[in-house]
């Protein structure tokens, strides 16, 4: 508003000459309005003049005898002059300045001719008024003086050569002329305070249109300067995001070196011992499943292979950026599909997500692993208790309500400093891990829009809380 309302000639000037462009515009569409109106009104009064002229004034002028009078040559002829002139201008040029004041005369004209046509009656005469009120509609009060000069003019010279045809009598008061100029500049002053209180009102509405005119623009600007601002800065910590993980993927080469080297020289070390089982003569003719080293070499490489392939995996979910392919996926089958992969070490996993659970639309496989992740951290982290257990629910998707599903389990917990670092990158509290599995969930689960919370005490277990959009379940209804 300030920068609208500010005085200084930089900030006003626009606005001043935006409300300046809007009043001409309003005020021409009066002046037009105001032309068409008159140019309707010259051919009524023509046509009534004529009815007037053949059915009043051979009563009016000869007496009991009717024939047709020069009144009636008078209102064809002299009626279409007054009115043809103006109705060609506006119809050639519509609200154009110098119609008003043609239209302004040609009225005045015809109040006159009315007037001579019905003998000076007085009723007649109430004409004049109406013509100078219907002349005020066009708000220009500068029309209301050549209208004023023609009845003047027209009541002086007929009131002097021809008074019976203005005032119906053939020798009228010396003063009829002034009390008909009074009461028309009695008008004139209401009408003229008129047109200058409606320019007024209608500038200042244009003006209060121009200030919001501004603001609006103004508004528009800043929403686009902040919604290019808010792009920047989604692109910038996108830009942090990513260099942030390549420091994170450069830091875990090293920590995967370290993590592969045991593993692949325990396989090493077990795959010399098969081989030279196999390839020793002295162990010729004996099968190498009689040896029990070889089978128990061969589950250990086994499970280093896996552990090998577990921090391989990581390394490039974590690495790579997939955007979700979002179709509906029912949440009660999905975790039910997720538990057929999780190694069963002994810990009840129950799935308590509704079959009837409205469908949000999602990365089916993405979440999946989400899923195994998390279940999986919680059947470690529960593990050994006699009562071990973890439990997945599933909430919400009904109208605008969002998705809430749980994944809660009953180990050990986790103490509140090891809850503020959980997501972090290359932070673990495993003996063997990389620290990237939580780090990937984080990265899949705000890539579907959602939010992850993590809440735990310890000793009472702990409990991950995703929260699924309610446009996820537009999604899926389209």
């Amino acid at each position: 508003m300030d920068a609208v309302l500010d005085t200084s000639a930089e900030r006003f000037t626009p606005a001043s000459e935006r409300a300046e462009a809007l009043f001409q515009e309003h005020l021409f569409e009066v002046h037009r309005r105001a032309d068409i109106m008159f140019a309707i009104l010259m051919a009524v009064q023509w046509v009534f003049g004529v009815v007037l002229s053949l059915v009043v004034s051979p009563w009016a002028w000869e007496g009991k005898v009717r024939s047709v009078h020069v009144h009636v040559y008078a209102a064809v002829i002299l009626g279409g002059l007054l009115s043809g002139l103006p109705i060609a201008m506006v119809m050639r040029r519509p609200g154009w300045v110098a119609n008003r004041y043609v239209i302004a005369v040609s009225q005045m004209l015809w109040s006159a001719l009315l007037i001579h046509l019905t003998g000076g009656r007085i009723e007649t005469h109430f004409h004049v008024f109406v013509s100078l009120a219907f002349l005020s509609f066009y708000r220009d009060w500068r029309v209301l003086v050549p209208a004023t000069i023609v009845v003047a003019a027209d009541h002086l010279i007929r009131g002097l050569l021809w008074p019976e045809s203005v005032y119906g009598i053939l020798f009228p008061e010396w003063w009829r002329f002034l009390e008909h100029a009074f009461w028309v500049l009695f008008e004139d002053i209401v009408l003229v305070f008129a047109c200058l209180n409606g320019a007024a009102e209608l500038r200042a509405a244009t003006e209060r249109r121009a200030q919001v005119e501004i603001l609006s623009e103004i508004d528009r600007t800043k929403t686009e300067e902040l919604a290019t601002a808010l792009e920047a800065l989604e692109k910038s910590q996108e830009a942090r995001m990513r260099t942030e993980k390549l420091a994170a993927v450069g830091q875990l080469a090293a920590s995967v070196g370290h993590e592969l080297r045991n593993p692949l020289a325990a396989v090493r070390n077990a795959a010399t011992y098969v081989q030279r089982r196999v390839t020793d003569p002295r162990f010729a003719g004996q099968p190498a499943s009689a040896d029990p080293k070889v089978a128990e070499f061969m589950q250990l490489m086994l499970r280093e292979l896996d552990a090998s392939s577990k921090i391989i995996a990581d390394l490039l979910d974590f690495a790579r950026e997939r955007k979700p392919a979002m179709n509906p996926c029912p949440l009660h089958p999905l975790v039910q599909e997720a538990l057929t992969v999780i190694p069963q070490i002994g810990v009840r996993v129950v799935n308590e997500v509704p079959e009837d659970l409205p469908v949000p639309s999602l990365d089916k496989d993405q979440f999946r692993q989400i899923l195994v992740n998390l279940i999986q951290n919680g059947m470690e982290a529960a593990s050994g208790k006699p009562d071990a257990q973890v439990i997945v629910r599933a909430e919400g998707g009904g109208g605008r309500a969002p998705w809430v599903i749980r994944i809660i389990d009953n180990g050990t917990g986790m103490p509140r400093e090891v809850l503020e670092k959980i997501f972090q990158p290359l932070y673990t509290t495993k003996v063997k891990g990389t620290g990237l599995g939580l780090a990937v969930v984080w990265n899949v689960v705000h890539a579907h829009k959602a939010t992850i919370e993590a809440k735990s005490e310890e000793g009472k277990g702990s409990q991950f809380i995703i929260a699924l959009p309610a446009a996820a379940g537009a999604a899926a209804a389209e």
